[in-house]
């Protein structure tokens, strides 16, 4: 019989989790979050502010959270203890928060690995700890500002009339990058300029550096590996002449003076590997080598993690174990012994990682390619080899290049020619960015060159390019904006409200998301800033490490800048799609309905939502507070919420009354007509009008199935 209950996130690791662990063990899934801020409150936001004080009220995210709810509760009542096992980031420890709340856990015991291995999972288990309050902080804080901005600043893009259905604080920030790229390009004014050159005899091609009194510019090469890039070879060219007649006059001059080497270097350069992945690399090097959206390389990640195959892929920090270095310097040793370095390599993490945390590498590196190319599905297998080539390039010597630098003059004008040859792989041989050899001949100072050819050719300058969704992660990352689990999902947000589209690859904001960047700049601007809104991630980080109590920063945020912020906010004026201006926000006219206000009897303003099936729903403009109607699709008419019957004192059509008892009265049952995510919803409940508020009755609730109506906590409705 199982004594023992460990609940992870992803059904995908049950099986897995399970032949780990053996018999004595059940293996449950929460399916994600099982708990969301209810549409309860003021503004519907689910939570209240008391001074510097936050009251949460979570709700069962929907139908299936609620059956899982259930059934969690019903297997911890047969075992003799629950190991709460949800992911190891933030994310994860609220999770595990809210499964203690459900299941009445006194004292909750939290296991992480990184790992789905034998070794791994064993070894957290052995070593359980309490929740992180303070990782748990900085999760409802981040659950109770994103509602915040998203609740109270969404109904000023619905002023547009334009379809814009949403405002959010990483979500809005994003947009504004994307939209001023575009600005940037739409105001770009191109302009002529000419590269001039000269070629040698000797085997290679120089370009103009400058004339002998000009400044020389000394160009600082700087180390950077960019994951959106395969490699970061450039296409040479001059310096830059801004005109045909002086590019002439330069190629006139060439052909009139002899040219002689004044300076020539060769040296060699060693390129240090780069770091294993971490979530935003990842996205970046899948998108540019297999190409991959964010979402998508997460998605084929997931599945890479449930198997065991490879570590969490949420995660900032580039830090290795040691174990595993020691066992990619294993593997190098077996297979390619020129590469092992002399000490291992360490990689830095940003300020804010998670050093608890590691990068995304394999979890055995010793595990055969053949065998798992056949295990797996063609995108499974590409990126998993793309993970572990860079987990064992990170772990090798740097690559040598050979720099070579040619200085030539003619006259009073200086040539350059530069090359580059490598002569170690290095790390390269695993993951190739050092693009192609470029050979110089090997010369004197002072050696004399026969000119073969001199020449100009046009060019123009070019506007900065569209982002691709790669090159946003990495700009989003190094802005600030948003985390690791939050890169993804904001872009696919971002294409689901359709303020942009991506076409080739290459990310475009609609006329929907500049109008709506363009409102918000004056309606919201610090919103959209990424130094902001990177302040508001910095004070999450402080929250997650304990410097800093959630609901003080929460209240504090809003009180000194949101509240006001939205007050201004609603004196912006609003232009209209063929650019007339329009009421303000705060005095918007909306189109009328039919139906009266049960107080005023004046008729009710159609409110667009495209939450609700209607596609609008009614609301009272003349004052009276909390008068709300959405049309009901079983009863054919317009009701209030269930939260507001009472404030509203609508008549509702009688319900249906049936011949089931009330399992705790036996009165008579009744059936319930309601709107759930635009869908209309059938339940069962007790007819008596006081059992809403009686705790007796608080599980009273038959749901319709295939099978007939059925209760979470009295089963199958039988007469």
């Amino acid at each position: 019989m199982p004594k023992r209950l460990l609940v992870v996130e992803s059904p995908g690791k049950v099986k897995k989790l399970s032949e780990i662990l053996g018999a004595e063990w059940i293996v449950r899934a929460s399916c994600g979050h099982i708990r969301e801020l209810s549409d309860q409150g003021e503004d519907a936001l689910g939570f209240s502010m008391d001074g510097s004080h936050v009251q949460c009220n979570y709700v069962p995210r929907d139908q299936r959270s609620k059956e899982t709810i259930q059934q969690l509760k019903t297997v911890a009542k047969q075992v003799s203890e629950v190991i709460l096992a949800t992911d190891p980031d933030r994310e994860g420890e609220t999770i595990a928060w809210h499964l203690k709340e459900v299941l009445g856990l006194r004292e909750a015991k939290r296991v992480v690995y990184t790992e789905i291995t034998a070794s791994a999972v064993r070894s957290a288990i052995a070593n359980p700890r309490k929740l992180d309050l303070n990782l748990v902080g900085a999760g409802l804080c981040r659950d109770c500002l994103d509602k915040l901005v998203g609740y109270k600043g969404s109904p000023l893009v619905w002023a547009l009339n334009n379809g814009a259905k949403s405002v959010g604080r990483v979500q809005s920030a994003t947009l504004h990058l994307i939209c001023q790229r575009e600005r940037e390009i739409q105001s770009f004014v191109p302009q002529d300029y000419w590269s001039v050159w000269v070629d040698y005899a000797e085997g290679f091609r120089a370009f103009y550096l400058g004339t002998a009194n000009a400044p020389q510019e000394t160009q600082q090469e700087t180390e950077v590996h960019d994951d959106t890039k395969i490699n970061n070879q450039t296409t040479p060219e001059s310096t830059r002449v801004l005109s045909e007649a002086e590019a002439n006059r330069l190629v006139e001059e060439a052909k009139r003076h002899p040219h002689q080497v004044v300076q020539y270097e060769g040296k060699i350069n060693n390129r240090q590997p780069p770091p294993a992945f971490i979530t935003s690399t990842l996205q970046q090097a899948a998108g540019s080598r297999l190409r991959f959206t964010p979402e998508k390389t997460m998605q084929v990640a997931q599945k890479l993690y449930e198997a065991g195959l490879i570590t969490y892929m949420r995660t900032d920090s580039v830090m290795l174990s040691p174990e595993f270095c020691e066992s990619a310097r294993q593997w190098l040793e077996q297979n390619d012994p020129q590469n092992v370095p002399q000490r291992t390599a360490r990689h830095r993490s940003s300020k804010t990682a998670q050093e608890a945390h590691e990068a995304i590498r394999p979890t055995d590196v010793f595990r055969p390619s053949a065998e798992l190319r056949v295990q797996l599905p063609a995108d499974e297998f590409n990126l998993y080899v793309l993970i572990w080539k860079r987990a064992i390039a990170s772990q090798c010597r740097p690559a040598q290049l050979r720099k070579t630098k040619v200085i030539t003059k003619s006259g009073d004008i200086f040539w350059q020619a530069r090359g580059q040859v490598v002569e170690f792989l290095g790390y390269a041989r695993y993951w190739p960015n050092l693009g192609k050899d470029t050979i110089l001949p090997a010369l004197q100072q002072g050696q004399m060159l026969t000119l073969a050819d001199a020449g100009h050719e046009k060019k123009q300058t070019q506007p900065p390019p569209r982002y691709s969704e790669p090159k946003l992660v990495q700009l989003m990352e190094r802005k600030g904006i948003g985390r690791p689990s939050t890169y993804s999902p904001t872009i696919a947000t971002l294409k689901k409200r359709d303020y942009i589209q991506v076409t080739k690859e290459i990310i475009q904001p609609t006329a929907l998301g500049l109008e709506v960047d363009v409102f918000l700049q004056k309606a919201l601007p610090d919103l959209l800033e990424a130094e902001f809104t990177a302040k508001m991630e910095d004070a999450l980080d402080a929250i997650a490490s304990g410097k800093q109590p959630w609901q003080q920063y929460l209240t504090s945020w809003n009180q000194n800048y949101f509240a006001p912020a939205l007050a201004k906010a609603k004196t912006v004026a609003v232009n209209s799609g063929n650019g007339t201006k329009t009421a303000a926000v705060a005095e918007r006219k909306f189109e009328t309905s039919r139906t009266r206000c049960p107080h005023c009897n004046n008729c009710l303003a159609k409110i667009p939502s495209s939450k609700v099936k209607k596609k609008y729903f009614l609301k009272c403009q003349s004052g009276c507070e909390n008068v709300v109607l959405f049309w009901n699709e079983f009863n054919k008419a317009w009701e209030a919420p269930r939260n507001q019957e009472t404030a509203t004192k609508q008549e509702k059509p009688p319900s249906k009354i049936t011949t089931y008892p009330c399992p705790v009265c036996k009165k008579c049952l009744e059936e319930y007509s309601y709107t759930k995510d635009g869908q209309p919803k059938t339940m069962l409940r007790c007819s008596q009008p006081q059992s809403r508020q009686d705790k007796k009755h608080k599980d009273v609730a038959y749901f319709h199935t295939q099978k007939g109506w059925w209760s979470p906590k009295y089963g199958e409705l039988k007469l």
